[in-house]
């Protein structure tokens, strides 16, 4: 009987250890420790033998036997029930961090990306940025830069007044929406003696009919220097910086004669693309003595230069947009694009 006790004990324990679920270890339990089981059924046969010393030897090794496959059994059933614990937790995971990764919305909008990345690149040749109202006079939006009464530019057909009415003429009010980020340039000579050198980014207005290449609301960006012995090289060799530090050096610029009320002389200026092809960009030239003298700089002891183009339009350029408008109808299928 001894032989039988250690052959079922041995049995139960490897079907413990090959046991792969809950309900295998139950079914070993019941089959071996259980009334009817294995070592249930040896242990009822202890009546039959009639020796007592073999019968408590029997019964000590039947009691061993309980013991060793019992604490097998729940040892192979917590470990059953952790690997179950486990798969679910497994199965019911949620990663999170693809939140973290990769933003689905909150991102800055195409213009405010182009805006601070021409604020970083000028800041990076030694400009300071500058700011000034939107809300301009008459006379730091017009006057002060060389655009005197009767300048086409000062008509209601272009400008935004302010508070006028039919009763009054263009302009009476001396308020408006400025046109341009010029007046940054006077109201930064009025309060800073040179040398200057400033950037001046902004919301600018225009009464404009809004089609694929025009806004009455858009952005700019001017450039404004003034120092001692400031020449049209000096301005040449800026503008070509910044090409090649906002493009890349694929790209390079150059100068055209044109003519602004606030500079003379006055330039376009244009980029080469990598292809070999010519984009106008914007305006540029050295400041008119008249507006240096408009912002309290003596023309006689200092000189300087003055650029200008649009942010809108830039971001136009460097994306492939084909229409302008696209930037602010809030379509979600464009904006994922940037």
């Amino acid at each position: 009987m001894t032989n039988d006790i250690t052959a079922a004990i041995e049995t139960a324990l490897q079907r413990v250890s090959d046991a792969a679920s809950l309900d295998e270890i139950d079914a070993v339990s019941g089959e071996t420790l259980g009334k009817k089981g294995v070592l249930g059924g040896l242990k009822a046969s202890l009546a039959n033998i009639d020796d007592i010393e073999e019968r408590k030897a029997v019964g000590r090794s039947l009691n061993e036997g309980f013991a060793s496959v019992s604490a097998a059994i729940d040892e192979r059933r917590q470990e059953l029930i952790a690997i179950e614990r486990a798969s679910q937790v497994a199965g019911e995971r949620l990663d999170l961090t693809e939140a973290m990764d990769t933003a689905s919305r909150g991102h800055l909008h195409l213009v405010t990306q182009a805006w601070q990345e021409l604020e970083d690149v000028f800041v990076g040749l030694g400009f300071t940025v500058a700011e000034g109202p939107e809300v301009e006079t008459d006379w730091h939006n017009f006057e002060a830069l060389n655009m005197s009464e009767g300048h086409p530019a000062r008509g209601e057909f272009d400008t935004l007044f302010i508070g006028h009415d039919e009763h009054e003429d263009a302009g009476d009010s001396g308020l408006l929406l400025r046109t341009h980020t010029s007046p940054v340039q006077i109201r930064t000579m009025l309060t800073s003696e040179p040398p200057i050198y400033i950037v001046a980014p902004g919301r600018v207005f225009r009464r404009d009919t809004p089609d694929a290449t025009h806004m009455p609301v858009f952005h700019q960006i001017e450039g404004l220097v003034v120092d001692r012995d400031i020449s049209m090289a000096d301005l040449a060799g800026t503008i070509e910086a910044f090409t090649q530090a906002f493009f890349g050096e694929g790209f390079t610029s150059r100068l055209r004669p044109s003519y602004f009320p606030f500079t003379e002389p006055s330039a376009e200026f244009d980029i080469r693309r990598p292809d070999g092809s010519w984009l106008e960009l914007g305006g540029c030239g050295m400041v008119h003595p008249e507006v240096l003298r408009a912002g309290g700089v003596d023309p006689e002891e200092w000189s300087g230069f003055a650029f200008g183009f649009g942010i809108d339009r830039m971001a136009v350029m460097r994306h492939g947009i084909t229409d302008i408008r696209d930037m602010y109808v809030n379509d979600i299928r464009f904006i994922e694009q940037f």
